[in-house]
């Protein structure tokens, strides 16, 4: 029996819903039977946990180290300082990494992997490349664009691509270049080239059909943006203290919207209406209300690909998988970027016509405008990004460690 290591890094919520959809496939090019073991720590850990419920000895918590949280995502000052002192109850990050470090080790010779596949984990890669164990990467970033004020982490990108370039194959979870919307993210040095394969997008299934539920009707036939709030708490809170800016502007006053929270809290959910109540989303539906603003706790998938099929825009913060999942559906993004990676997924996206670029409040309002303004000119750059999306990465990756595992055989 082979066994497999996912090693999910545990910063926002990319890192384990690509995993997650790869392990629905991993069997399905298997020839031998196999068993994954799933490492990862806090919020992803939990979920590993409520999902296998029946495989917990197979889930193990890896205390991987991850910035500091600060008010807008990651902060650079605080997660820079942690490096060798302690900051909010996180041990010196120096110290963090020889824990960690000796913990994956201790897994891997116990577990004796056959192959391991890291989705952000590069800690994993090294002591893959120390045993002679095949490692997939799976990623969107290997040494990305810094601007101006962030040129003093170019050192700690280089080390980064370094440990990246150690695992055996380097997987990109986007569609191949000229279609690649993490390129400025990329900048693959020559030995790191050499090992990559564009696989696509770990993209969801389209959901079975269902009953309509009362939001799904509530939204019909109605011109909407889809206002998305993504990432860890950090992000998210920072992303959502945005929106809000927007809001409150005079030119939202009619500009409908819903607001998805990506928190599992039934109560964030409710409608409010054109005359300023608040109602619940049955009781909106029921009384006809001529609404403005939806906010939604978490939507399910069927009730999210209604909303994509029917919304005129999206607003992200420029989550990369987040990016892919709506303009591969053929819908412009305004892109409000937290840190310097969303800010060259939007530009690429701006470059191209997909999408436009809003660093602050009014330039979403702009953005808004241009959007409605030239909608013709954006259906058409979307078009030909629609035809190459590439939305079979979790397929490609299964059979990638389908193939690397029949070679070790």
């Amino acid at each position: 029996m082979f066994k497999i290591g996912e090693f999910i890094y545990p910063w926002g919520g990319g890192h384990y819903s690509r995993m997650m959809r790869l392990n629905d496939e991993l069997g399905k090019g298997m020839n031998d039977e196999y068993e994954v073991h799933f490492s990862s720590k806090d919020h992803v850990y939990e979920k590993l946990l409520k999902r296998f419920p029946d495989q917990r000895e197979r889930i193990h918590e890896i205390l991987m180290p991850t910035p500091i949280d600060g008010k807008f995502g990651p902060s650079v000052s605080m997660s820079l300082m942690n490096l060798l002192l302690p900051v909010s109850k996180n041990p010196p990050l120096v110290r963090q990494i020889a824990d960690y470090l000796r913990e994956e080790k201790r897994l891997y010779d116990r577990e004796m992997f056959d192959l391991v596949i890291n989705d952000g984990d590069m800690g994993s890669n090294i002591l893959a490349k120390n045993r002679g164990i095949a490692s997939l990467f799976v990623t969107n970033q290997f040494r990305p664009k810094l601007y101006s004020t962030r040129a003093y982490l170019y050192p700690s990108l280089v080390f980064i691509s370094k440990q990246i370039t150690k695992a055996s194959r380097i997987l990109v979870a986007d569609s191949p270049p000229p279609y690649t919307v993490c390129e400025y993210n990329l900048n693959f040095t020559k030995e790191a080239e050499e090992k990559v394969t564009y696989v696509g997008y770990f993209a969801g299934k389209k959901p079975p059909d269902a009953e309509e539920s009362d939001l799904e009707r509530l939204i019909s036939n109605d011109d909407f943006g889809y206002w998305m709030r993504t990432g860890n708490k950090s992000t998210n809170d920072g992303t959502g203290s945005r929106y809000t800016d927007v809001f409150g502007r005079e030119e939202m006053r009619n500009e409908k919207r819903i607001i998805s929270h990506a928190r599992g809290d039934p109560g964030i959910d409710c409608v409010t209406g054109m005359d300023g109540e608040k109602y619940q989303i049955s009781e909106a539906l029921e009384k006809k209300i001529d609404w403005v603003q939806i906010d939604v706790g978490f939507l399910s998938e069927h009730q999210k690909d209604s909303v994509l099929e029917q919304c005129r825009y999206a607003v992200v913060n420029g989550s990369h998988t987040v990016m892919g999942e709506i303009m591969g559906r053929g819908r412009p993004v305004i892109g409000m970027p937290i840190y310097d990676e969303h800010t060259n997924n939007i530009r690429w996206a701006e470059e191209k016509n997909l999408g436009v670029l809003a660093a602050n409040t009014g330039q979403v309002i702009e953005a808004i405008s241009r959007i409605r303004g030239n909608y013709a000119r954006f259906e058409e750059g979307l078009a030909g990004f629609v035809e190459n999306f590439a939305a079979d990465g979790a397929e490609n990756t299964a059979r990638i460690a389908a193939e690397t595992l029949e070679e070790k055989r």
